[in-house]
C-alpha cells in the first residue's frame, strides 16, 4: 500500500493573499509531493511498508533517516493543509477553549507562546500544539520531525502545526517569518483543531 498526496479541499488561490497561489502550488506539489515519493521509495523492502504513517512516527527514531524525513514531510504536510481554510470558524469555541484557557490561561497566551516557538525555531522545523497528558501544551521539532516520533522531545498528538521552512513562505514573506506566522493564524480551521482535539 503506497501513500498518496492527499488532494486539497479548497484552490491554491483560495488563501490569497495572506499566502500566495505560486506558493501554494509548489509547496503541494513539488515538496509534499516529493516527501511522499520518497516516502514510499524509502519503505520498498522495509517490512514496514504495511503501516500507516502513524504507526511509522512512533518508531521513526529506529527507522533509517531516508523514512523519518519523508515519512515526517507526508505526515506534518497532511496536518498542515487540513488546519489551513479560507473558511471553516475563525476562533475556537466550546471545549477546546475550555481546554486553551485551562492549559494557557486565555486564547492570547496560546497565541503568543505559539508565535514565539514558530519564530525562533532555528533554521527549518515545525511549531505544534498538541495534547499531551490532556493538556494541551506547544513544542516545535526541527526538519519533519513532529510530536508523535519517538524522538520528539515533546511528545503528544498534534492538534495544530505550522511549516516554518522557508519553503513555505519564501516567495510572498522572504526573511519575514513573523509575517508569515501571523498570516497564517488568520487562517486556521478551529473546526479541524477542535476535530482533532477530541481525538
Amino acid at each position: 500500500m503506497s501513500f498518496e498526496l492527499p488532494k486539497l479541499g479548497y484552490a491554491y488561490t483560495a488563501l490569497e493573499p495572506l499566502i500566495d497561489a505560486r506558493t501554494m502550488e509548489i509547496h503541494h506539489t513539488k515538496h509534499h509531493g516529493g516527501y511522499t515519493a520518497n516516502l514510499n521509495a524509502a519503505l520498498q523492502g522495509s517490512g514496514h511498508e504495511g503501516k500507516t504513517i502513524e504507526e511509522i512516527m512512533k518508531i521513526a527514531g529506529t527507522l533509517p533517516a531516508a523514512v523519518r524525513n519523508n515519512g515526517g514531510g507526508y505526515y506534518n504536510h497532511n496536518l498542515y493543509w487540513e488546519i489551513l481554510t479560507p473558511g471553516g470558524s475563525k476562533e475556537p469555541r466550546g471545549v477546546l477553549l475550555d481546554a486553551i484557557r485551562e492549559s494557557f490561561g486565555s486564547l492570547t497566551a496560546l497565541k503568543d507562546a505559539f508565535v514565539k516557538a514558530a519564530i525562533t525555531r532555528f533554521g527549518s522545523g515545525w511549531a505544534w500544539l498538541l495534547l499531551d497528558n490532556n493538556k494541551l501544551v506547544v513544542s516545535s521539532t526541527p526538519n519533519q520531525d513532529n510530536p508523535l516520533m519517538d524522538v520528539a522531545e515533546v511528545k503528544g498528538r498534534p492538534v495544530l502545526g505550522i511549516d516554518v521552512w522557508e519553503h513555505a513562505y519564501y516567495l510572498n514573506y522572504q526573511n519575514r517569518r513573523p509575517d508569515y506566522v501571523e498570516a497564517f493564524w488568520n487562517l486556521i480551521n478551529w473546526d479541524e483543531v477542535t476535530r482533532r482535539f477530541k481525538g
